[in-house]
């Protein structure tokens, strides 16, 4: 039995793009700028990839038609990453080059930690060839992320930094979220040194007003990074930020494939599924 998707539309801002549309509308409307995301992952079959290229292609000239304040995320096995890379990057790059075409930009999402030494490969050869058109994810909680952070900024790729979204085991990833902070500010400090823009991904109140203070305190402007935070979460305090000056975003997930994002969004704190239950038959 497939789930309604009442219960995703706390995280989820709809199943097709004009649903979304005037979401974004109203949160660019707001001062704030969306990362639109058209859910989906582990592609097994090349003619679903083919298929999903040209769907990424056709959002990227919507929202330039529609003159929406807007990037794209995408999930390397959305384009066939679990087939071939070979394939898979060579599909990436079709994806770009309409991008580069319409000046805009593509985040490449980071998936589970089997993916990412692919992943970060993939995306070096892009960025020598699309620059400032593609950036990558860092997930803070990956005992790796210390060496790829330092490798990655020497490049002045654009990154987005978040602690990390899926369930990892201790031997890859840190398991207490004070040891988690802790890397989140290493590498923010990184970050800020090495590259023209970094992006800071979280709703946590202690990194928020860390990232604040310690870029007051060097003398780092509000225009030289950007808060980021996910659709559905911490919307008074996005706004607030983007009245105070700072730069922000919006992370806007959209499409039928929303369930394994959903259950991410649902285990990663309690209070989630509580706001779903008791909201899910208001209007």
């Amino acid at each position: 039995m497939k789930l309604p998707f009442v219960f995703a539309k706390r995280f989820v801002a709809g199943e097709t793009f004009e649903s979304t549309v005037p979401k974004i509308k109203a949160l660019n409307k707001k001062g704030i700028k969306v990362t639109l995301d058209l859910l989906g992952e582990n592609v097994k079959k090349k003619t679903t990839a083919d298929d999903t290229v040209k769907e990424y292609i056709r959002l990227l000239n919507d929202i330039h038609e529609a003159g929406l304040k807007s990037t794209i995320s995408i999930k390397l096995t959305m384009l066939g990453l679990d087939i071939d890379s070979e394939y898979c990057r060579d599909n990436l790059y079709l994806l770009l080059d309409e991008a580069k075409r319409l000046d805009s930009f593509v985040r490449i999402d980071m998936e589970g930690s089997d993916y990412t030494q692919q992943t970060i490969d993939i995306y070096k050869e892009a960025f020598k060839q699309y620059g400032k058109h593609v950036g990558i994810v860092i997930q803070a909680y990956l005992h790796r992320s210390k060496e790829d952070i330092a490798d990655i900024a020497e490049l002045g790729a654009d990154v987005r930094l978040c602690k990390g979204a899926y369930g990892e085991p201790e031997r890859v990833a840190l398991q207490n979220m004070p040891a988690i902070r802790e890397a989140f500010k290493e590498y923010t400090k990184v970050l800020l040194e090495k590259t023209t823009f970094p992006r800071i991904a979280t709703h946590d109140d202690e990194l928020i007003e860390w990232v604040k203070e310690y870029t007051e305190e060097k003398k780092i402007g509000q225009a030289r990074y950007e808060f980021q935070m996910l659709y559905g979460l911490r919307e008074e305090t996005m706004e607030q930020l983007t009245k105070d000056g700072y730069n922000t975003r919006v992370y806007v997930p959209y499409g039928t494939m929303w369930f394994p994002y959903f259950k991410r969004r649902l285990m990663e704190r309690k209070e989630n599924i509580f706001f779903v239950l008791s909201t899910m038959f208001k209007k």
